[in-house]
């Protein structure tokens, strides 16, 4: 049974609601491209996507820090003095 216009607007509706107008575009676009590839590669036309190399990270950037375990009574009673 097939919808009538009644039933597609009340979807069209509860989409909108649930992702956003702003939203609704990117994910359009996201299954055309998906459905696009799908039938290159139905067909057999399937060619290797080159794929996008990362950002370097910037050389400012420090390495990250070795953590210490933290001091335990004992020791920190060692460093006072009279105790």
């Amino acid at each position: 049974m097939i919808p009538g216009p009644t039933e597609l607007i009340l979807i069209l509706l509860i989409v909108v609601v649930i992702f956003g107008a702003k939203r609704i575009p990117e994910i359009m676009g996201g299954v055309g491209k998906g459905i696009k590839s799908f039938k290159k590669s139905m067909e057999g036309e399937d060619e290797p996507e080159t794929p996008q190399s990362l950002p370097p990270s910037s050389p400012g950037t420090p390495p990250a820090a070795q953590s210490q375990p933290p001091a335990t009574g004992g020791e920190a009673s060692k460093d006072k003095p009279g105790a």
